[in-house]
């Protein structure tokens, strides 16, 4: 329903940083929850971090909460994470979806639309 583009990935060292950003199209970016999901070599996609409409309210996988921040632009029509102090546990290729639900949501199967990803890659 949204067409998706990821962007900002790379590769850093062990206790760097990086901000992701995900650009949409479309009129109504502002309609949906978005959601940050990471999927590693030979491991099922994990949630990050979402955010609602509004950007009100925020939440996070436990591994990242206090060193990433998700955010939105709704007027850019742009999601963000800015990810701090990187682990090589972070190591990911990352998506950013969105969501019709009317609240944050965890479950990777309540997103619609996805982009194509872009790979963070953290050496020790």
């Amino acid at each position: 329903q949204v067409q998706l583009v990821e962007s900002g990935g790379g590769l850093v060292q062990a206790g760097g940083s990086l901000r992701l950003s995900c650009a949409a199209s479309g009129r109504t970016f502002s309609y949906y929850v978005m959601g940050w999901f990471r999927q590693a070599p030979g491991k099922e996609r994990e949630f990050v971090a979402g955010i609602t409409r509004s950007g009100g309210r925020t939440d996070y996988a436990d591994s990242v909460r206090g060193r990433f921040t998700i955010s939105r632009d709704n007027a850019k029509n742009t999601v963000y994470l800015q990810m701090n102090s990187l682990k090589p546990e972070d190591t990911a290729v990352y998506y950013c979806a969105a969501t019709d639900d009317y609240g944050l949501e965890y479950r990777a199967d309540r997103y619609h639309s996805w982009g194509q990803g872009t790979q963070v890659t953290v050496s020790s």
